[in-house]
């Protein structure tokens, strides 16, 4: 599941301080050249955001999302950030956390999900109220092919060094 997670949200989370700043710089561009604006944040700074703050879009909460982010980024190993970000996750109304989702959705653990389901979950994090797992449409099939490719991709190993400590 933590592979799934970082597959579909930020795949530079073992390597990052807290922020992807070519992400942040790809959306602006996107939104520059008359695209939408679409979401930059990394996980940890998702963790800040669900841990501390409101919803909405304001500087303030984004300034104070940087300023949490940096904090976390600096007092807790990425294994601890992960594990928050799974246990605080909407997966569907009212369904939070993977433990709730693995049992809602599949009844069984965490621990027995699939890759594919594992990346079912994650397909529908961007906004889980209007995205389902229970009755995945056209674009969050696609998602989750592309997310258990990347999971693919990245290989078994890449979270390794977050789960061993070092």
């Amino acid at each position: 599941m933590a592979l799934a997670a970082v597959a579909a949200e930020d795949q530079k989370f073992p390597e990052h301080f807290g922020f992807d700043f070519q992400s942040i710089t790809d959306a602006l561009k996107e939104r520059e050249a008359g695209g939408r604006l679409r979401g930059a944040s990394t996980i940890s700074q998702q963790v800040a955001k669900n841990l501390f703050l409101w919803n909405g879009k304001s500087f303030i909460r984004k300034g104070l999302e940087a300023y949490f982010t940096v904090l976390i980024e600096l007092l807790w190993p990425k294994r601890r950030i992960l594990e928050i970000y799974l246990n605080m996750a909407e997966f569907g109304d009212g369904i939070y956390g993977v433990e709730a989702a693995a049992k809602s959705f599949f009844g069984k653990p965490p621990s027995e999900l699939t890759r594919k389901e594992a990346a079912l979950l994650c397909a529908v994090l961007p906004d889980p109220i209007r995205l389902k797992v229970t009755a995945p449409s056209a674009y969050v099939t696609r998602r989750m092919q592309r997310i258990e490719k990347q999971m693919g991709n990245l290989g078994q190993s890449y979270l390794k060094g977050i789960w061993s400590g070092s």
